[in-house]
């Protein structure tokens, strides 16, 4: 299980330095993910992100960044699993995004419901930034109920 991971990809109708954008600018975000980050992602730095809906926050820390290609960040920051976002352009219209997160602990007795979880919310994250990016609709986001 050394390869374990959870992967959600879909298909954007924008070119990609604009995805890239929303994913990067907390400000983007915050119309279809979590509502506030603590700044712009860059690697090396460690971020706050907030869903004040939920009373949650969750601090990141950025591996690797490549400008319109690729984002790779540890939640929680210093222990969690790592997140390999890519962008792949399609033609200048529109964009591949895929999203890899590994690194849970095998033995976890909770593990299927874990992977679930991370599989339901990479999809819901996705679909919510597409009806954002493309339809600027940014009431998606926050509508899970727990």
């Amino acid at each position: 299980m050394e390869d374990l991971q959870v992967t959600t990809k879909v298909k954007l109708l924008k070119p990609t330095h604009e995805v890239f954008e929303a994913i990067v600018n907390p400000e983007e975000m915050a119309h279809y993910w979590f509502s506030s980050g603590s700044g712009r992602l860059e690697e090396g730095k460690t971020v706050t992100w907030r869903y004040e809906e939920y009373g949650a926050e969750v601090d990141i820390h950025v591996l690797e960044l490549q400008k319109n290609k690729k984002i790779v960040y540890q939640w929680p920051a210093g222990e969690g699993t790592v997140v390999t976002i890519t962008l792949k352009e399609v033609d200048h219209t529109s964009t591949i995004i895929e999203v890899v997160e590994k690194g849970w602990k095998e033995n976890d007795e909770d593990l299927m419901n874990i992977l679930l979880g991370q599989k339901e919310g990479w999809v819901y994250m996705l679909t919510c930034l597409k009806g954002y990016l493309e339809h600027n609709v940014s009431t998606l986001r926050a509508s899970l109920v727990f």
